[in-house]
């Protein structure tokens, strides 16, 4: 337990700051709204049309895809940091996880997931 009171007295600082920071805020700051505060506005573009706007599919396979990369990435760091604890020994899950992350990248690119169409 005494390995962990570093942890525990960071965390209550830093738990605190925040707290105080958030009713500071609540404080100092005026509330004044006005119809031009309360007016959607985002990117530096006034909205026009409704918000009920269909996103293409595509937009989700590439965010799909993209996760999968940051997946290979994830498992593979640790491994490559390890390697020369663990092994050659090791070489082999770490083969068939990848031939699995390829095929899974071939599959994709060959139904066309990587070609940017509007």
């Amino acid at each position: 337990m005494a390995d962990y009171l570093p942890v525990l007295v960071h965390f209550l600082i830093s738990a605190g700051l925040a707290t105080a920071l958030m009713m500071l805020h609540c404080v100092v700051a005026g509330r004044f709204p006005s119809p031009e505060k309360m007016v959607a506005y985002e990117s530096g573009i006034w909205p026009v049309g409704t918000a009920e706007v269909r996103v293409p599919i595509h937009y989700y396979v590439i965010a799909m895809i993209f996760l999968l990369f940051d997946v290979e990435v994830v498992f593979l760091f640790p491994w490559a940091v390890l390697f020369r604890e663990l092994g050659w020994t090791a070489l082999t899950p770490v083969l068939v996880f990848l031939a699995v992350l390829i095929f899974a990248d071939l599959y994709a690119w060959k139904r066309g997931a990587f070609q940017w169409q509007e």
